[in-house]
């Protein structure tokens, strides 16, 4: 028996045709990692600092948004994306919507205040509050989106080595140039020692570019999900994640 999608096709087509290429790509990246049928909940972080103003501007950030909401339509069935924009603080928690996502990312930045410096540990603890409150017992991942290390990089090493105890999967994404220095700390927090700083491996980092529309549906998606499956057999393992029932 074939492995059911959250969200199928037709109702994508009904609900967000402009979405349909995505969903479509986002399957063809689930199939060949062995996550097709798999249930999680998907979470979008996007910086809002200074810095990250023209990729407002350019549509990158309402591009990742579309993205992700292609690829959650697989694994969730309440067609929406949990979204929190942070800075110096958490500036919004909010959500997109399959119905809803044209020009969504606009919409929410028009009621947003002053962009801030970057601040990753408080929108890692509104993440894993909103996770803890939904009552899911399904894993989560978190794609987590920055142009930069984080003013404060002790908090976030320690809240993504906390974290690690619960079933969410970090996939940081970095927008920018490569070669800056400032992505030094996520690669750091990709390399985290375990067990000794953490209980599994519960991140992963990639760089989109200084164009990240540049980058192909395909490309993203495989990055995105990437080391998504070994997280799942390492928290599987140790009790992190349930075994899923027998469908």
């Amino acid at each position: 028996m074939r492995a059911m999608v959250a969200i199928s096709l037709s109702k994508v087509q009904e609900t967000a045709p402009a979405l349909v290429n995505l969903y479509k790509s986002a399957g063809v990246s689930l199939t060949k990692h062995g996550l097709d049928g798999l249930r999680a909940a998907v979470y979008l972080v996007v910086d809002y600092s200074g810095s990250m103003k023209p990729y407002y501007k350019d549509g990158s950030v309402q591009a990742l948004a579309d993205r992700v909401l292609g690829l959650s339509a697989h694994l969730d069935d309440d067609g929406t994306v949990p979204v929190v924009f942070f800075s110096t603080d958490v500036d919004a928690e909010t959500e997109i919507a399959l119905a809803d996502h044209e020009g969504r990312i606009e919409r929410i930045v028009a009621g947003l205040g002053h962009m801030g410096k970057t601040a990753y540990h408080l929108a890692m603890d509104a993440v894993i509050d909103h996770y803890l409150d939904s009552g899911t017992a399904e894993p989560a991942l978190v794609v987590f989106q920055t142009d930069g290390g984080p003013i404060n990089k002790l908090a976030a090493e320690r809240y993504l080595c906390k974290a690690a105890r619960l079933p969410l999967f970090w996939q940081f994404i970095g927008f920018g140039d490569p070669g800056s220095k400032q992505f030094d700390f996520l690669r750091k927090l990709d390399e985290l020692a375990v067990p000794g700083k953490r209980t599994v491996d519960n991140a992963g980092f990639f760089h989109a570019g200084q164009d990240p529309r540049k980058v192909s549906d395909a490309e993203l998606y495989d990055r995105l999900v990437g080391e998504f499956p070994q997280w799942l057999v390492a928290a599987r393992a140790q009790g992190i994640v349930r075994e899923p029932a027998a469908r």
